[in-house]
C-alpha cells in the first residue's frame, strides 16, 4: 500500500508555529515515528505553500496511490480549485486537521475539502494523520 501525505501552507512550521495549537514536534520527525508504526505501508510526503503546487502534486498522485491524506491548512478554507482537484482524480483522499478547527474562529469552520473527500479527521493533534492513514487500511 502507499499512501501520500499533503501539508499545505505554514505547515513545514509545525513545531514551531503557534505550539499552542499545533504542538511542539516538527512534522519531519513526526513522520519518522509514523512511518514506524506503519512499517508494511510506503508513507510519502510532500509539503508546499503554493496552492498551484498542491494541486499539481495531487493530480500527479491521483491515479497511482492507494490514499492520500490532505492537509491543506487555510486552504481547506479558500480553495475550490483544490476541491475541484481532490474531485478530478481515482485515489481516495482524507482530510486531516490537526487542531478542533469548529473550536477556532468561525472562518474555519467553513471546508470546501470536506464534501469532496472520503471523510475528515480533526482535533486529535498529529494522532490525526495515524487515524487517516487506518482509515485506508480497513476500507480496502
Amino acid at each position: 500500500m502507499k499512501i501520500l501525505i499533503i501539508n499545505g501552507p505554514n505547515l513545514n512550521l509545525l513545531g514551531v508555529r503557534e505550539p499552542g495549537v499545533y504542538g511542539n514536534e516538527g512534522f519531519e520527525s513526526y513522520l519518522a515515528k509514523l512511518g514506524a508504526r506503519f512499517p508494511g505501508i510506503g508513507i510519502d510526503y510532500y509539503q508546499s505553500n503554493v496552492e498551484g503546487e498542491i494541486i499539481n502534486r495531487l493530480h500527479e498522485a491521483g491515479f497511482s496511490y492507494d490514499g492520500i491524506v490532505l492537509n491543506a491548512g487555510a486552504y481547506t478554507h479558500t480553495s475550490i480549485a483544490i476541491a475541484d482537484a481532490v474531485k478530478a482524480i481515482r485515489t481516495p483522499v482524507v482530510e486531516v486537521h490537526i487542531s478542533n478547527v469548529t473550536a477556532r474562529e468561525p472562518f474555519r469552520h467553513e471546508s470546501y475539502l470536506t464534501p469532496v473527500c472520503r471523510g475528515c479527521i480533526f482535533g486529535f493533534g498529529l494522532l490525526s494523520y495515524d487515524l487517516a492513514i487506518q482509515s485506508f487500511l480497513t476500507q480496502q
